[in-house]
């Protein structure tokens, strides 16, 4: 296996495509949701072509599961492009970087995820790449060192984020798009959802859709992943059709509540209010006590209960708010 097959890959060709490829739209028409993302990205590709040049480079940002990597493929197909995908862990040296884009063809898109994992000395490499489309390599040591510049040819860097705030000022001025995904609305959700249960064969009944969509955090990724497993219980249970009734039921199993909160959030919410009186505890004091990293739940978890108004994070740590006593039926201590 060569260094770029270790550190890039390309997309399956169709004969190879995975249940979850098979769920992302191809075109920025079937792309469901994420109105003023979409409409943007489309005038700029539109405009690229026009000028017969490379997009400018893209900075995507929001929760995870909200369609980073599937805009990143329709980017690529859009302006006719290979998708050359790797992440930011996995590019450890300047080096590695280096082969990465010495690999590309003229208006192949670059994919790095978790870009705000790229350490600084590999930045800097990334930088006069994507202002100039060159590298500069310094080969040598000492005083016999030398710099030599190579040209790239025209490429388009995707770069997606979990933690915008944590991506170097440099880094984040040079891309000339930057687009925020934010959480999707059920009926969006429940369009996505009816979609993915056309593609798995399997027949959804509208109520059971939308249920669903109700259910899955505003997150698409979450979506598709409850449909899976409520089809496998409709499918065990002899079921032609998910109904809203069987869909419920497969929920209740799942431990997925009606706001779309699991048995996570309830140890992570339970244990704020009862435990810690509401409030406020700090993020590593909350995930020792439920036994997960600390980085999974300000990243996985945190958004979504900022998001319903459940959590308020202060100077001094994270509170319970009324309304999350109020779902849980708790009485809040101050009143």
């Amino acid at each position: 296996m060569t260094l770029d097959d270790r550190l890039v890959s390309s997309e399956a060709t169709n004969t190879e495509l995975t249940s979850e490829q098979q769920l992302r739209p191809a075109t920025l028409h079937d792309y469901i949701g994420q109105k003023n993302v979409k409409d943007n990205l489309s005038v700029f590709m539109e405009a690229a072509k026009l000028r017969g040049e490379a997009l400018d480079h893209v900075l995507l940002y929001g929760p995870p599961g909200l369609g980073k990597t599937t805009l990143a493929s329709i980017i690529a197909a859009e302006m006719g492009g290979e998708l050359r995908t790797t992440s930011g862990p996995a590019i450890e040296r300047a080096g590695d970087l280096a082969a990465i884009l010495t690999a590309l063809e003229p208006g192949d898109v670059l994919f790095i995820d978790e870009i705000h994992r790229l350490n600084r000395v590999v930045e800097e490499v990334l930088y006069p790449a994507m202002e100039d489309f060159c590298l500069d390599i310094v080969i040598g040591k000492g005083p016999t060192a030398r710099s030599v510049r190579l040209d790239l040819p025209p490429f388009t860097l995707v770069g997606a984020t979990t933690r915008a705030g944590m991506i170097s000022a440099p880094l984040r001025d040079r891309f000339g798009v930057l687009s925020r995904l934010e959480y999707y609305n059920p009926e969006d959700l429940a369009q996505i959802v009816q979609r993915s249960a056309n593609v798995f064969d399997t027949v959804l009944s509208k109520e059971a859709g939308y249920e669903l969509a109700r259910r899955s955090r505003g997150t698409p990724r979450i979506a598709n992943r409850l449909l899976k497993r409520v089809r496998d219980f409709s499918q065990v249970n002899g079921e032609s059709i998910i109904s809203l009734e069987s869909a419920s039921t497969a929920l209740e199993k799942l431990h997925v509540d009606p706001l779309g909160l699991d048995h996570i959030d309830d140890k992570l919410l339970k244990g704020m209010m009862v435990q810690f009186k509401g409030g406020p505890v700090g993020l590593e004091t909350i995930a020792a006590t439920i036994g997960e990293e600390p980085d999974t739940i300000e990243e996985v978890y945190e958004p979504y209960l900022l998001q319903i108004g459940f959590i308020q994070r202060t100077p001094r740590g994270r509170v319970a708010t009324p309304l999350c006593y109020d779902h849980f039926g708790l009485e809040f201590p101050n009143g």
